[in-house]
């Protein structure tokens, strides 16, 4: 399963005040395509393949993902990455 635009993503758990951790979906999209895709669409696409409490709240749009030597998401990098962000969504 993957979205046209998409050139790769990464999901991240992220503080929630009810649940605890809630998953943030980190995209990365294909050139041809930035700027056209927005985050309502990339959800609408995964809405009908997931429960919805698997779905992530938000979806940010990076320019790269950090990886590790080998090509594995470095997702403590990226929390520090999006810090301002998951202070927002906490609030």
């Amino acid at each position: 399963m993957a979205h046209e635009a998409v050139f790769e993503a990464a999901v991240i758990a992220v503080p929630h005040p009810k649940w605890q951790e809630r998953p943030l979906a980190c995209v990365v999209l294909k050139e041809q395509y930035k700027d056209q895709v927005t985050k309502e669409q990339l959800l609408d696409f995964l809405r009908p393949q997931f429960p919805k409490w698997w779905l992530p709240d938000d979806v940010v749009f990076l320019n790269e993902i950090p990886k590790t030597s080998v090509g594995k998401f470095m997702k403590r990098k990226l929390r520090e990455q999006l810090k301002d962000h998951l202070q927002k969504s906490v609030k």
